[in-house]
Order: structure tokens, then C-alpha cells, then sequence
């Protein structure tokens, strides 16, 4: 029998219209064919149709002990997954104190600190009468902290445009696990977003409102079905360029359950109900979040057909549950390797889960990173040539060496001024009463922080505590300075790394019992060693438009490149210019904006230019950094002619790296292509800016302070 004739050019149509049929037919049968359907991901050849971006907590690329496979090792099923068709980037810089809250906040949006509100964790306040408030800093986008400003305070003095709005504009939807900022974190959170009975509510069962209300969230493009129920609220965002009228999201595991899992609780990886500690089905809690749990909620909005999901996975030195929280593990105690193991696992049964239901890297682009960096304290591994495999590690009793600084400064200074500190490896310091940086209250406590020395309780031997000093100029520098007066500490003091400094609201002299220097056996790792912060972390990326590089030191980054990245592969813009910026030599050149594709290796140079002008460790930082470490230990003339000096410097900075940024912005986001001659030219400028600092620098150092510098400016 003849078949019927068809039209020549009606062919490729009917393919194409059956390809389009068999396509849809696909994402229904995986459950993602709705929400996918509206979601506009513009990648240039339209290849990325999901986004998966996973934050751990202080998971490390290197190791912490010469014989113990690094906790990356111990993943090598994520491992393998990042290498094997993307790139581990291995030189890759996180903030100056090294702080989980600031850190998250800065891949989410690619800003500093000074632009996104939240520089330093503590989010410490001074009062009206001079007295210093502290708060958490994982809270929810909209928050108002102590100060009665936005948490997220942009430097337009109004909320930070939040990181899911381009993508519910583009007409997808955007889940949260574990994350902050994007997710409800306390009771305030559930008042202003919720209301007024949920409030009343969560202060009655703290523990409930947890497991209910915080810690997930689903961000709603309009028309969204998910978010087409009663338990979906306005998603509010007062300060939104342009407005965000009309948008719903829901919030909690009590709204998002019955929209996603209808059948009955979320499950982790395992096929156990997602719990806390008591048992109730909900959000365990951030610190207490395995990787089953985590990736388990992101696997069902992923299967649901919410397609950019957001996830934070707890920090594998820690036990799971609260009760077993006192002490961290050691690298390659047995129940570290085992936590790693158990989350290298799940991250296996999440990628094949992913595949059977056609979400591979082919089509989804995956980002990695971890925040912070802590470094163990916890002394020696017995035996000393443990592995951790063949033979665990176990550890005496040794941990960070305590320091009360306020008794100290007391003993040793005579320094009674009044004051709160952030604890930790480098604390921020609030002089209560909140003098000006040339009063000589706070100049002489500056001095005396610098003068401290210790008793070292391991070696016997006599420690200087301050490596390096930043006033409130130096911090401008830094990047750590806000929109709100009222968030500036006086005095950062990067500390020998292996001590933990805080108060102890007493000023006894050392001579009396408790010891001002001890050794704290419940604190095994620390963070906020800026020599930990240089290089010392690590991102993995893989998916579309992403290079098979494995494992490179090339490529010089940190947490404010990852948006700019993110977004430029994506074809979607934020409506302000990033702080970072595209990770040129992580992408393929077909996946690079046009303007950037065109001449990628003169905005690759631009941003190398701007990193070490800008960045917050930067050379341009670092120099100065030992510039104000020199000028606060010396007399008040010289410390005036630094202020003089510094202030300018930084002007001069800022205004040059608006005009780099803005140039890095208009290729990646705005087809504009950068000039190779003005681009050369704002190279040379930011060159002689570091030169000229670094000269300053250099006629100041003292010795030690030369052996700080030369050591990182080598890495």
C-alpha cells in the first residue's frame, strides 16, 4: 500500500512537534513537566533547565592531618562526580573572618559584606546608650536586626534584592533546605511573614514551630501550582527594585509537605521520615541536617518540578544529634570518617536518584561549595601514624588554648575599659559607650591588645597573641563596614591561631583561679585564622557550559564570584552589580556571554586586576592590613597621618573598582564588550595602587609583621 503524502516542508514540523510531544511526555512521567514547562532558564543553547546548588558546612579539600585523607577524600562519590565531568576549584578565598553566616550570604547575592549587611556573624549592635547587643545573623531576607534596619542593609540603605527573584521573574520556582536568608530561622521570622497566630503559636513549642516553620521554603513563580493552595502566603519583598507584587511562596515543611509529598512525610535517602531529635516529622534543625536529609527534601522538590533548588547540608565534624554535641571529631576519629562515609553515600543514591528521573548534568547544572574553614586545635593524633581507615585516630586532651582577654588585658595592661567581643581566632572587639577611633580610650585598649602575650599551656613557651590589627579605617578597606553605623566594631584582632578569645565580664587578676590561658577540651576547631581564609577553601561546579577541568589552583576565586557565574551561565541578571565576578576559565567559551566570548582573555585580565584591588583579602587588603597593624601600635601622630592616608586610599580604591566592576557587569550581564585598551589602562591604575600601598606597607612592617606578609603574598 502507498503511504499518504506529506508535504516536504511539513516534515521537519512534525518532527519537531512529535520531539516537543515525546519531550513533555518525559517530564510528566518524572514529575517535573509543569513547573519546568513556564521556567524561561535562558543558558545559551538552552541546555540548563535545572539548577541544584549545595552549601556544606566546613567540608575540607585538604587536609587537616598529613596521614588522614581530607574530607573531600573521604566523599569520593561526590568527588568523582565534580571531577569527572567539571572542575574543583582548589584556590579559592573565603571571607576575612571566616564565618558561616557571612560566608552563605555572600555566594547567595556575590557581594562583600559593606554591601550585603551581614560582614561579621555576631551581628553585634551598639545601643543607644552605648551598650552592645548581639543577635544571630541566620535569620530570614527581610529580617530587621537590633539597629532597626534591614538585616540584608544594602548600601542604598534599603534590603538586598533577594537571590530568588530572577529566577521566579524567569517563571520558575525556587526551593530552600538548610539555607539562610532564604528559609524562616526564628520566631520574629514566622511573626513578620506569617503572622500573628503562627507567632503566637512557635513562642508556645519553640521545638514544633522548628520542625514546622523553619528551614524550607519553596519561592513561587506567578501562576505557580505549588503555590496555588491555602497554604501559600505573599512572598513579601518591600524593597524590591521594580517591585515584587503578586508573588507566594510557602514556608515550613508544614506548608510544603502536603504540595510536594501529598502521600505523607518527606523521607531522606534512606526511606526515614525527616525528624528532629524528638521524632517530629520536620526541619531537624541547620547544625543537626545530614546529607540523607537534605538532599532527600531537594530530590522531592526537584521530582515535584521545582527547578533551582537551594540546599545546606550540617557540618560533618559535628554529631548529629544535640545531645552528642559537646566536642567535634577529630580528622580520622572513627565516627568522622563514619559521618563522611554516611554522607558520601547519599550523595550517591541523590545522583542516581536524580538520573532515573532524567535530571543529570546534561541538563542540570550543580554547584558546590563549603563555608568556612576551620582549622583543627585538637593536638596530636595516637597513634601518630593513624590513617583513619586501616587505623582510626583518636586525640588526648587538647583543644584551643582559652583566653579570657578581658582578665588578661587587666593582669598584664592594667586595662579595665569596658568592652564585648565576638569569641573566636580573630574577635571584633565594641568598646561600650562607643567612642570615636582617636579617642584615647580606644586607642590605648588597641595598643594593649597588641602588647598581650601568653603563657602557652602546650609548648611552655611565651606566644605575642596579636598577629595583625584592623581599626575601623582598615575595616572600610575590608569590606566589613555597613550602611549602619551602629553594626562597627573598634577593633578586629587576628590572633595567633591557635588561641580562642573571649570575655568573662570579670577582670580578676590572672594570679586567681580560674586560669586566664587554659586549654578548652570542648573546642577542637577554629575559624577566623586569616591564614586559613587566603586560598584555604574550595568550589566544585559541573553541568552545562562548564569546563572538564578536575581539580585546578588556576583559577583564583572566592564566594563572591559564584553568583556572577551562576547567573551569567543562566543568561538571567540580578539588578545591581556583583562584587565578583565571572569565572571566565571555569566555563566552556560557547556558555560565555557574548560580550565576554568575543575577548575572554581581557576580562579575565580586568578580573584578576579587580581581585587584587578589591577583594577583602586582596593584595590592596593585605597590604594594608600590615599598614594599620603598624600605624594602631604606634604614636598618635603617626596614627593620625595613617588615617589621613588610608582614608584616601580607600576612596581612591572604591572609585576605581566601581568603574572595573562596572565594565566586568556590562560584559557578563549587558552585552556591552570591555575595550582591551581602557581595559588595560584601569589594569595599570589598579596596579599602581597596590604598588603605592604596598611601598607604605613596606616602610612600616615590623620584622614579624614582614614574615606575615611575604608568606601569603607567595601563596
Amino acid at each position: 500500500m502507498r503511504s499518504s503524502c506529506i508535504p516536504a516542508g511539513l516534515v521537519p514540523l512534525l518532527r519537531g512537534a512529535l520531539f516537543l510531544v515525546l519531550d513533555c511526555i518525559l517530564a510528566c512521567s518524572t514529575g517535573s513537566g509543569q513547573a519546568l514547562a513556564a521556567c524561561e532558564l535562558r543558558s545559551r543553547g538552552g541546555a540548563i533547565a535545572r539548577v541544584v546548588q549545595i552549601q556544606l558546612d566546613n567540608v575540607h579539600l585538604r587536609r587537616d592531618s598529613p596521614d588522614v585523607p581530607s574530607d573531600l577524600e573521604l566523599m569520593p562519590h561526590l568527588r568523582e562526580f565534580l571531577m569527572r565531568d567539571g572542575i574543583i576549584g582548589s584556590n579559592h578565598q573565603i571571607s576575612p573572618l571566616a564565618q558561616t553566616a557571612t560566608d552563605a550570604l555572600t555566594v547567595l547575592t556575590g557581594l562583600f559584606g559593606d554591601r550585603m549587611g551581614v560582614p561579621i556573624d555576631g551581628n553585634a549592635t551598639f545601643r543607644s546608650d552605648g551598650s552592645v547587643g548581639f543577635a544571630s545573623a541566620f535569620a530570614y531576607w527581610t529580617a530587621i536586626s537590633a539597629d532597626g534596619k534591614p538585616l540584608m542593609l544594602a548600601d542604598t540603605g534599603r534590603i538586598v534584592p533577594a537571590p530568588w527573584v530572577p529566577f521566579t521573574v524567569a517563571g520558575c520556582d525556587v526551593g530552600a533546605y538548610a539555607m539562610t536568608g532564604l528559609t524562616l530561622q526564628h520566631g520574629l521570622d514566622v511573626a513578620s511573614t506569617l503572622g500573628a497566630s503562627e507567632a503566637r503559636s512557635a513562642a508556645s513549642d519553640p521545638l514544633k514551630a522548628r520542625a514546622d516553620w523553619f528551614g524550607a521554603a519553596i519561592h513561587c513563580a506567578r501562576g505557580s501550582t505549588l503555590c496555588s493552595n491555602a497554604n501559600a502566603r505573599p512572598d513579601l519583598l518591600p524593597d524590591e527594585p521594580g517591585g515584587y507584587a503578586g508573588y507566594n511562596a510557602l514556608f515550613g515543611n508544614r506548608n510544603i509537605q502536603p504540595a510536594i509529598s501529598p502521600a505523607g512525610p518527606l523521607k531522606d535517602l534512606g526511606g526515614r521520615i525527616i525528624a528532629d531529635d524528638t521524632g517530629r516529622p520536620g526541619f531537624p534543625g541547620a547544625a543537626a541536617t545530614t546529607a540523607s536529609q537534605s538532599l532527600g527534601y531537594a530530590a522531592a522538590m526537584l521530582e515535584a518540578g521545582v527547578p533551582v533548588v537551594y540546599v545546606g547540608i550540617g557540618n560533618a565534624h559535628l554529631p548529629a544529634t544535640a545531645a552528642a554535641r559537646r566536642r567535634a571529631y577529630g580528622p580520622g576519629e572513627r565516627d568522622h570518617v563514619a559521618r563522611l562515609a554516611a554522607d558520601d553515600a547519599a550523595f550517591k543514591v541523590f545522583i542516581d536518584r536524580l538520573a532515573a528521573s532524567g535530571i543529570t548534568t546534561r541538563n542540570t547544572l550543580f554547584i558546590v561549595v563549603p563555608t568556612g574553614a576551620d582549622r583543627f586545635v585538637g593536638g596530636q593524633p595516637n597513634p601518630a601514624a593513624c590513617d583513619g581507615l586501616a587505623v582510626p585516630c583518636s586525640y588526648g586532651p587538647a583543644g584551643a588554648i582559652d583566653v579570657a582577654i578581658d582578665r588578661l588585658l587587666a593582669t598584664e595592661r592594667r586595662n579595665v575599659t569596658a568592652f564585648d567581643v565576638q569569641s573566636g581566632n580573630a574577635p571584633p572587639f565594641y568598646i561600650q559607650g562607643n567612642p570615636q577611633p582617636t579617642d584615647p580610650l580606644t586607642r590605648i585598649l588597641a595598643q594593649d591588645i597588641g602588647k598581650l602575650t601568653a603563657l602557652n599551656p602546650v609548648t611552655g613557651k611565651t606566644d605575642r597573641l596579636t598577629s595583625m590589627l584592623a581599626d575601623r579605617a582598615q575595616m572600610q578597606l575590608m569590606h566589613l563596614v555597613t550602611a549602619s553605623p551602629a553594626r562597627t566594631p573598634h577593633i578586629i584582632m587576628f590572633a595567633d591561631p591557635d588561641y580562642l578569645n573571649r570575655t568573662t565580664a570579670s577582670r580578676a587578676d590572672c594570679a586567681a583561679p580560674p586560669a586566664c590561658i587554659a586549654i578548652n577540651r570542648d573546642v577542637t576547631w577554629m575559624r577566623g585564622d586569616i591564614r586559613q581564609s587566603l586560598g584555604g577553601s574550595w568550589f566544585g561546579m559541573v553541568g552545562p557550559g562548564v569546563r572538564r577541568r578536575g581539580e585546578t589552583a588556576d583559577i583564583v576565586s572566592n564566594h563572591a564570584d559564584l553568583r556572577p557565574t551562576l547567573l551569567a551561565l543562566l543568561g538571567l541578571t540580578d539588578r545591581y552589580v556583583h562584587d565578583g565576578a565571572v569565572l571566565v576559565d571555569a566555563l566552556e567559551p560557547a556558555a560565555l556571554p557574548a560580550a565576554i566570548a568575543g575577548d575572554p582573555d581581557t576580562y579575565a585580565a580586568l578580573t584578576r586586576a579587580a581581585k587584587t584591588l578589591n577583594d577583602p583579602l586582596g593584595q590592596l587588603a593585605r597590604n594594608s592590613l600590615a599598614l594599620a597593624t603598624q600605624a594602631i601600635r604606634g604614636d598618635d601622630g603617626g596614627y593620625q597621618r595613617y588615617l589621613d592616608t588610608i582614608g584616601t586610599i580607600t576612596a581612591r580604591r572604591n572609585a576605581l573598582a566601581r568603574e572595573i566592576n562596572a565594565q566586568l557587569n556590562g560584559a557578563a550581564f549587558a552585552r556591552r564588550p570591555i575595550s582591551a585598551a581602557y581595559a588595560h589602562a584601569l589594569i595599570g591604575r589598579a596596579q599602581a595602587l597596590v604598588r603605592e600601598v604596598e611601598n607604605l606597607a613596606g616602610s612600616s612592617l615590623a620584622p614579624a609583621d614582614r614574615r606575615w606578609k611575604a608568606a601569603n603574598d607567595a601563596r
